[in-house]
C-alpha cells in the first residue's frame, strides 16, 4: 500500500480525539500492537480499513488520506467567508462556504487567495437603480481574459460566468453586496469592498 496514510496522521488524530491505541485498536478489531505499527511506520493499515479508521476519527477517507483535517468553524456558513477552487486543467469553478478537500481532474485544488485590484486588474463599479453594473479594464483573448465575477453577501453569492472575446462586466442585484470578486485566468482572484 502506498504510504498515504502514514502513522504521523493516524497518531495525531488518535491523540487529538484522546484515545490510546488500545481504545483504537478495540474499534477497529485489531491489535494494538498493530496501532502500534501504523504510528511508528514498521507497517500500514490494509485499504479495507480506511473507512473505519476515517469513522473512528470523525474525518472523511479523504481528509484521512490527505492528511489534511478539514476544520470548519464556519457553520453559521456566512457567504462573506466563500473559498473559491479554480481547477487549473479545465477552468471549472466550484464554490465552498468554508474549508473543503477539492479534486477536478484528480488534481487536488487549493482555495485561490483573493488579491485587491491593482492597475492591471481595474474595476468600475457603478450603482444604477437597484444594480451594480460591474465592468473590469481587462483583454478578453482566448489565452487572457477574465472566467468569472461575483458578488458576495452575508447570505447569497451571484456569479456570472464570462467568455473570451465578451465583455469583462455584469449586472448584480444590490441586495447587501459587500463584496465584488473576478478571477483571472493568468493572474488569478482579485476582489473590491470599497465601492
Amino acid at each position: 500500500m502506498n504510504q498515504y496514510v502514514t502513522g504521523t496522521v493516524i497518531r495525531e488524530l488518535r491523540e487529538k480525539n484522546k484515545m490510546t491505541q488500545l481504545q483504537l485498536a478495540d474499534k477497529l478489531g485489531v491489535s494494538d500492537k498493530t496501532i502500534s505499527k501504523w504510528e511508528t511506520a514498521k507497517g500500514y493499515p490494509d485499504i479495507t480499513l480506511l473507512e473505519p479508521i476515517a469513522e473512528a476519527f470523525s474525518v472523511s477517507v479523504t481528509e484521512l488520506i490527505s492528511g489534511n483535517t478539514v476544520y470548519n468553524s464556519n457553520v453559521s456558513a456566512n457567504v462573506l467567508k466563500s473559498k473559491f477552487y479554480i481547477c487549473p486543467i479545465c477552468g471549472n469553478v466550484i464554490h465552498s462556504m468554508g474549508e473543503a478537500v477539492i479534486h477536478c481532474h484528480g488534481v487536488p485544488m487549493t482555495a485561490a487567495e483573493p488579491e485587491q485590484t491593482d492597475e492591471h486588474h481595474k474595476i468600475f463599479i457603478e450603482r444604477i437603480e437597484d444594480e451594480y453594473f460591474v465592468r473590469i479594464e481587462h483583454d478578453m483573448i482566448k489565452n487572457h481574459y477574465i472566467s468569472f465575477i461575483a458578488a458576495e453577501s452575508s447570505d447569497r453569492i451571484q456569479m456570472v460566468k464570462l467568455y473570451p472575446e465578451a465583455n469583462a462586466e455584469t449586472r448584480f442585484k444590490i441586495n447587501g453586496v459587500k463584496r465584488i470578486l473576478f478571477y483571472c485566468n493568468r493572474d488569478g482572484l482579485f476582489y473590491a469592498d470599497r465601492f
